[in-house]
């Protein structure tokens, strides 16, 4: 697959992963995930290593994901109206660093289409993620109203909601992190949380995934915000805009967000001022460079309740849920 061009490489291991579990032969080929499991915001975690958001973008891929191993599954991200993303190239492989730039920009077929292949995922039981951004063509000022759609008919599929507003590929999408917008956002968001709650009779956590470059200003003023206006839950970090870790390679000056080795300290950095932020009311789902047991743990030990995986499991395939769910009960059991 490496020999391949990267999207196209993503692509056909996709395709693959569906027609093996509609073959009913994936349990078979990647073996056994030992069990761990863990309960968080009433939701039942059958153990603490989920799939990030960017892999199954189209979320067409659910039930396949699921037999591979992970605990959950976050799909997306997903618009409200269907775009076609960046031009290509827009993947490239960073092989030496164990590391990956992506300027993808939220392509994928629609909210509704992501919806539909999810109700079609009919052997998948574990957690399930819906991961929502705005239209590249929305501007700031109108963000809400596309998160607010999203929600809405994600709602009856998803087991939590994710709004992805640090991507660094959706021009100006940053700018939503600062305190001010960001506490509008998730006001409007909440609001619309407890409306669906009470015309539903279920409940739907919001989680909002933010970016490795805050600062530690930013990460004091985000957290207020998060305590003040009830956010559900945190996942901690999207990709990078920083090259550190990746000076050598001749992929250095592409656009486009870091992820992989060398994203793997400041991410658990960032895991680990807001965990001391926000002292343990508000859950964190790490991610960013695990790429072995050991990363896992870091974060868990940083103030994580639970990982996300990406690029990793593209270096290093299923074994590694495996080995990060061994490492996460053997150093970092649930109960401790």
């Amino acid at each position: 697959m490496f020999q391949l061009n990267p999207e196209t490489a993503h692509n056909l291991t996709l395709f693959g992963l569906r027609m093996a579990e509609r073959m009913r032969v994936l349990p078979l080929l990647m073996g056994g995930v030992p069990s761990d499991p863990v309960e968080i915001l009433g939701m039942k975690f059958p153990n603490r290593v989920g799939l990030a958001a960017g892999m199954d973008k189209e979320a067409d891929t659910v039930s396949a994901f699921g037999q591979v191993g992970f605990g959950f599954v976050e799909v997306g991200t997903l618009t409200p109206r269907p775009q076609p993303g960046n031009d290509k190239p827009r993947l490239f492989r960073l092989i030496p660093q164990r590391a990956i730039i992506n300027r993808m920009g939220f392509n994928n077929h629609g909210i509704a289409a992501g919806v539909e292949n999810i109700r079609e995922a009919t052997r998948f039981n574990g957690v399930l993620g819906v991961n929502i951004g705005k239209n590249k063509v929305t501007p700031n000022e109108d963000a809400a109203q596309d998160y607010l759609a999203c929600l809405r008919a994600a709602w009856p599929v998803a087991d939590y909601i994710a709004i992805n507003f640090s991507s660094p590929n959706t021009p100006g999408l940053r700018d939503l992190q600062a305190a001010e917008p960001a506490a509008r956002l998730l006001a409007s968001l909440k609001s619309e949380q407890a409306n669906m709650a009470a015309e539903t009779g279920r409940q739907v956590p919001i989680f909002m995934k933010v970016a490795p470059d805050v600062t530690d200003e930013q990460i004091t003023e985000l957290s207020r915000v998060f305590l003040d206006e009830g956010l559900d839950g945190l996942i901690a970090t999207n990709t990078t805009l920083s090259r550190t870790g990746a000076e050598n390679s001749p992929r250095r000056e592409e656009a486009g967000g870091l992820s992989g080795a060398p994203l793997t300290a400041r991410s658990t950095e960032v895991i680990g001022a807001f965990a001391s932020e926000l002292k343990g009311r508000i859950p964190i789902i790490g991610v960013g460079g695990i790429m072995s047991g050991a990363d896992a743990v870091a974060k868990i030990k940083a103030g994580a309740s639970l990982v996300q995986l990406y690029t990793g499991f593209i270096y290093r395939g299923p074994n590694l849920i495996r080995e990060c769910v061994e490492a996460m009960k053997a150093e970092c059991p649930v109960n401790s």
